[in-house]
């Protein structure tokens, strides 16, 4: 509960801070990019938090594509309210549980692994390191 207390919070309060784009740039190529930079300043805080555990994770931290994982999973939820959010975590809401897919269509051309990971990120995997990541992203 506490948790989802900081996460509106930061939706209202947080801001995405641009000198963070220096080490953003130097994990994402320019198309990456690009994508990233059209997330909503919600998104952007919460990948930029996902990838300062993912660096300091010691089976994650030397995995080029879960750093760019970190930073573009969630790039399919456009720039969803607070409202729908909220209505996502309380009764469930169409839009963002699709939100996966989305990411995969917005990345399939730009980079198909990582646009495959980001499909499959909610979904249970095998893979000690998608395992690891969706630990990461569930704190």
């Amino acid at each position: 509960m506490l948790a989802r207390i900081k996460q509106g919070l930061t939706f209202i309060f947080g801001k995405y801070k641009s000198e963070w784009n220096i080490e953003v740039k130097k994990i994402l190529t320019d198309k990456e990019f690009e994508v990233f930079n059209q997330m909503s300043e919600y998104d952007k805080i919460h990948s930029y938090k996902i990838l300062k555990l993912v660096l300091e994770d010691n089976l994650l931290k030397d995995e080029e594509i879960f750093k760019k994982l970190a930073l573009l999973h969630d790039c399919g939820k456009y720039h969803a309210s607070l409202y729908r959010r909220m209505k996502k975590v309380l009764i469930g809401e169409k839009t963002l549980d699709r939100h996966n897919e989305d990411s995969y269509k917005k990345l399939e051309n730009i980079n198909l692994e990582l646009a495959e990971l980001a499909r499959d990120h909610h979904y249970y995997s095998d893979d000690i390191y998608m395992q690891r990541f969706q630990e990461l992203d569930d704190k």
